[in-house]
């Protein structure tokens, strides 16, 4: 039994690296194929001389065109669009990993599942039900009753080292499976940071701008004064937006990762309580000493 809850840790182990690597190769690739895309759009579909006065780019929007209004921007769009689309393609690979993590089932019934095969003295249905359930909570709970079937055959141990050994276990798996879960969320938490710096900083040029056709001799250029200001304008909307979105993004999933550890501390306590419950303080027999 000692042998299979090993092999059943390990092959965790080798599950949760070869996720995160995964999700590592994942970020690497869509990071600058979005920026390729966002740079892509910027030029041919915003930039399209169809959306302007006079067909180019050069000149004043067509009125109510929303696509030359954003190109005039400047090249600070393309980067925020690249942040907005980025929280967007990671917030779906993460709702898709966290859903594979949760299992097939409710989560919420699988534990009281196991609670209820557990009061039964029921272990192998227990471990069937978290086979039945797969996802990473599954896989903590199952590392957790392999353990629990070892210290019940387990003679040469007290009570108190047998429910640490299965506590031990349980924390080992959970800290295995997490990592998977929270990966890719720090570039969700940095883009929430730098969406609005990026957007300040159009901003700033777009102002630059604007003051320097105020600045200008003679009559003020009426075509750069209102250019500056909308590339301002638009650069922070976008910078705000972006920021918005990865905020929402980031305290969703963090919540949701949240759900999935209380139910793997509940399923853990239900666990050790069940079997410090069901069993006597026991240990290795006392050898009488001969005189």
């Amino acid at each position: 039994m000692e042998k299979k809850t090993a092999v059943v840790s390990k092959n965790a182990n080798v599950e949760a690296k070869s996720s995160g690597s995964a999700a590592s190769i994942f970020a690497t690739i869509v990071i600058p194929i979005t920026f390729v895309v966002c740079v892509l759009i910027y030029m041919f579909v915003l930039g399209n001389p169809a959306n302007f006065e006079g067909g180019s780019n050069e000149n004043h929007p067509l009125p109510g065109n929303y696509l030359g209004i954003v190109y005039k921007g400047g090249w600070v769009v393309p980067v925020l669009m690249t942040l907005v689309l980025l929280v967007l393609v990671f917030a779906i690979e993460r709702s898709l990993t966290i859903s594979k993590a949760k299992g097939t089932k409710n989560v919420a019934g699988f534990v009281r599942t196991i609670s209820a095969k557990l009061n039964q003295r029921d272990i192998n249905g227990a471990i069937a039900a978290c086979d039945a359930q797969k996802g990473s909570v599954g896989n903590v709970v199952k590392a957790g009753l392999l353990k629990y079937k070892e210290m019940q055959n387990e003679p040469e141990l007290l009570k108190a080292e047998k429910v640490a050994a299965i506590q031990k276990e349980i924390e080992e798996s959970t800290s295995l499976e997490l990592p998977m879960l929270e990966k890719n969320l720090v570039i969700i938490s940095t883009i929430a940071s730098i969406s609005t710096l990026t957007g300040l900083i159009g901003t700033v040029l777009g102002m630059i701008k604007a003051f320097s056709a105020l600045a200008a001799s003679g009559t003020p250029d009426a075509t750069a004064l209102s250019n500056g200001i909308s590339e301002a304008l638009i650069n922070t909307a976008l910078g705000v937006s972006g920021s918005a979105i990865a905020i929402i993004a980031y305290n969703y999933f963090t919540s949701k990762i949240d759900e999935l550890t209380y139910s793997i501390d509940e399923a853990g306590f239900s666990i050790i309580s069940t079997f410090a419950a069901q069993h006597e303080t026991t240990g290795a027999p006392v050898r009488q000493q001969t005189v």
